[in-house]
């Protein structure tokens, strides 16, 4: 079976996608679409008429590279249930990658487990015992650039591309965010409801045009 298009640039994000998150994630993106890859996740399909875990089946099929945020380990606020959604999509990656035919597009795959902690998992997750697991840390000043630097490494380590440095990356980042309310004014999108389509929309648009000045 011949491999999906764009499957070499395709990196499948997988994180928690709460309020709290959202910066980070965003970054996750933008870094993505800065080194010249292709940010994929859950939120960029919205068919009620698909199971839910088929639609990331897919994505994941489509994808050589994963972006995996253990991070939401907390109990829900409302149910006292922890959420495992985010350890069970790093299973169907890790799956898809070590059940895959010798030689095949998906034993290719390669993928990065990002944590606050280096050692935390252990708790909820021993199996991943071995993993060289990236922590980013607990201090919000700190974690953008970290997590900048973690993502783009492990896509310089794995795809072996020539890529930006982090300290780079990071001051792009932030001057897309000081210029996101003014393209979100002039596409008349309201900044605080931007669905991850619309969000991915702006930055590909924004570097494709700083680029070309």
């Amino acid at each position: 079976m011949s491999e999906p298009i764009g499957y070499q640039d395709n990196i499948f994000i997988n994180c928690p996608f709460d309020t709290p998150y959202q910066p980070l994630f965003r970054a996750i993106v933008f870094t993505i679409q800065q080194c010249g890859f292709a940010a994929r996740c859950a939120l960029e399909e919205d068919s009620t008429g698909d199971v839910r875990i088929q639609k990331i089946i897919k994505i994941i099929d489509e994808c050589r590279y994963g972006v995996h945020d253990i991070s939401k380990a907390d109990l829900d606020e409302n149910s006292q249930l922890a959420r495992f959604n985010m350890p069970l999509e790093l299973g169907i990656f890790i799956g898809a990658h070590h059940f895959a035919p010798s030689k095949s597009y998906n034993s290719t795959k390669k993928y990065i487990v990002m944590d606050t902690e280096p050692y935390r998992y252990q708790k909820f997750i021993s199996d991943l015992g071995g993993q060289d697991i990236k922590a980013y840390g607990t201090d919000a000043s700190k974690q953008i650039a970290t997590i900048i630097q973690q993502v783009r490494d492990f896509l310089r380590t794995s795809s072996r591309r020539k890529l930006p440095g982090p300290d780079y990356l990071t001051e792009r980042y932030e001057t897309f965010l000081r210029v996101l309310p003014s393209i979100c004014s002039t596409e008349r999108l309201d900044i605080e409801k931007l669905t991850y389509l619309d969000y991915l929309t702006c930055a590909i648009g924004w570097l494709t045009e700083s680029q070309e000045q």
